[in-house]
């Protein structure tokens, strides 16, 4: 895509665009009114502030503030850039973009995002085509038949395969006049480490194919079919990857994530492939890596507020340990997540294989919360000897501590010393102790504290009506020009909300009240933040409520303008000259506004 996209064409995309469609994609949202509510994808919070206005098609946060039209959700949660975001919206919308051929300037200018997608796609047909292919890959298919896949899943996951060989990728890229340097840069092949040249990453092994949440391949990951090391390999992180926030099969399981209000978390691709083939389609796997606080705020965009997580680990030791690392982020992710501990031996893809969806399923309905989870698993490692029983309250005093909500803290203590019969209030200390020790305190891998809000900002009565003055000619544009007739935006002391009011009375004269497209007016967050929120905020206009406030502020400027005086005459008497000086501009400034409403009035 061409880095310039016609204005015609954007308005068009906006206006053929449904934001409740492209934000319920990732988010669970109810009705509330006349507008829909769910949990925020950008950040952790238990009652839901994230609002979307069908009427107006635009969203706002009112607990961190996102907020703008659909194409800035598609960037802010996607990670897109503006012409991506764009284009996708187009895609959806059946809507064509101009195609030209394009200048060599042009091409220089297609995002490095854009073209290792097209790498990407490239790579999954070509593996394809080699699992597909008799000569070679018989003995990868009948792996995967083996391993009990059926060629429903084959087909539906884009499985394939990675021939023997240095470079087989590479020749088949080359072939297609790609470029070697973005292939490296895509992981799909990797430098020499003497002399020059690359080699594929991924050979003789089962592909899997891992896709975004818009159906685009952004990395694979790659196993053996023999007892070779490492057993899996996975793309490194580039631009359009990221381990720590992808999860293998979301794209095919949101849907089912959001019906179900339930989502199982597996670590496996063959566990993910089976929970799908028997039926169980609410299901995810992580990429290699441990559960992130990303991974779990997008989880819970699907699940939403009422939803919960079930993980399934594998019996072993490594499996318990992987569910106790998880325990700290679910907590402060705020969303509730229980733990499935399947028999020994056994992983969720053997044990399906083995006994079937029903048998899991009744497992599931036993799973454990994760706190009673950690409790048990405790017990039955150090038992509940004094030594024992001082190492469980060790263990799990950081868990405690990670509970955001106090009744449930106090509850879960109260859970754990009848369990194990020691005193509450020794466990609260332990527990306070350890939130008194920054170096033991539990927080979000990569992130703030998102349960600790920054400082909210001091404001005086001027701000509060100007701030409700922007939000009368949002919500009541009737009132705009009136406002414009008296240059009341002129008179604004904060210049984010005169910068707002000035724009809202030009784009209603030219553009009508199409608040999505107002949003776009400012590239610039806060802005568009400004925006949404005071076009969401429940405030119920009339003509008279219009005209008080109008009132108030006149009178706020007449206020003003006689302190001013004041300031003036006591800076003379002073000889302040500095000051007075100053003074005296402002004063200069008030009267040339004075002659420009009056100059218009008279028009």
């Amino acid at each position: 895509m061409a880095a310039h996209i016609p204005d015609e064409k954007i308005k068009a995309i906006k206006n053929a665009s449904d934001i409740v469609d492209i934000v319920s994609e990732s988010v669970s949202l109810r009705r509330a009114g006349r507008n829909l509510l769910g949990l925020c994808p950008f950040h952790a919070e238990k009652t839901p502030s994230f609002t979307v206005s069908p009427d107006k098609q635009i969203f706002h946060c009112f607990g961190c503030g996102a907020g703008g039209n659909a194409i800035d959700f598609l960037m802010k949660h996607g990670g897109l850039s503006f012409p991506e975001a764009v284009g996708d919206l187009a895609k959806r919308y059946g809507i064509d973009l101009p195609t030209r051929k394009m200048s060599p300037d042009e091409k220089k200018k297609l995002t490095e995002r854009e073209t290792i997608l097209t790498l990407n796609g490239n790579a999954v047909s070509f593996y394809r085509e080699c699992l597909i292919s008799e000569a070679r890959g018989r003995q990868a298919k009948e792996y995967l038949l083996k391993r009990g896949m059926t060629g429903k899943t084959i087909d539906e996951f884009n499985l394939g395969f990675a021939p023997d060989g240095w470079d087989q990728l590479l020749r088949h890229l080359r072939e297609q006049k790609k470029s070697a340097r973005m292939a490296r840069r895509a992981g799909l092949i990797v430098a020499r480490k003497k002399g020059d040249g690359h080699y594929d990453r991924f050979r003789n092994r089962i592909i899997f194919p891992i896709f975004n949440g818009q159906n685009q391949p952004v990395g694979f990951g790659g196993r053996v079919m023999d007892d070779a090391l490492p057993k899996y390999l996975n793309s490194p992180e580039t631009p359009v990857y990221t381990k720590s926030r992808s999860l293998y099969g979301l794209n095919r399981a949101r849907q089912k994530c959001r019906e179900m209000q339930t989502v199982y978390v597996v670590e496996g691709y063959f566990d993910l492939l089976a929970m799908h083939q028997f039926g169980i389609e609410n299901t995810v796997a992580t990429l290699g890596t441990s559960l992130t606080a990303d991974h779990v705020q997008t989880l819970k965009g699907f699940v939403g507020e009422a939803g919960k997580a079930i993980l399934v680990y594998d019996s072993d030791q490594a499996g318990i340990k992987a569910a106790q690392r998880s325990v700290a982020i679910f907590q402060k992710g705020l969303i509730e997540a229980r733990i499935l501990v399947l028999p020994k031996d056994h992983d969720p893809d053997s044990f399906l294989m083995a006994q079937g969806s029903d048998d899991f399923l009744k497992a599931a309905e036993q799973s454990m919360g994760m706190i009673p989870f950690m409790v048990e698993s405790a017990i039955e490692q150090y038992g509940l000897s004094i030594d024992g029983r001082v190492r469980i309250v060790n263990d799990l005093k950081s868990a405690i501590l990670a509970i955001g909500d106090p009744v449930a803290r106090s509850l879960r203590v109260k859970q754990l010393a009848e369990r194990i019969g020691v005193d509450e209030t020794v466990i609260l200390q332990k527990v306070r102790r350890t939130a008194l020790t920054p170096s033991k305190a539990v927080w979000m891998p990569g992130r703030q504290d998102m349960n600790k809000a920054a400082p909210a900002p001091i404001h005086g009565e001027t701000y509060r009506l100007e701030r409700q003055m922007v939000a009368m000619m949002l919500q009541f544009p009737e009132m705009i020009n009136d406002v414009e007739r008296r240059r009341f935006t002129d008179h604004f002391t904060d210049p984010v909300l005169a910068e707002i009011g000035k724009g809202i009375i030009d784009h209603f004269a030219h553009a009508g009240g199409d608040i999505a497209g107002l949003v776009s007016r400012w590239e610039d967050p806060e802005k568009k933040a400004v925006v949404s929120r005071l076009s969401l905020i429940d405030e119920h206009w009339d003509r008279n409520g219009c005209m008080n406030l109008i009132n108030q502020f006149a009178a706020s400027i007449r206020r003003r303008d006689n302190t001013l005086l004041k300031s003036i005459e006591a800076a003379e008497k002073s000889g302040d000259e500095n000051l007075l000086a100053a003074l005296l501009r402002e004063k200069q400034q008030q009267a040339r506004s004075g002659m420009k409403k009056q100059g218009n009035t008279n028009q």
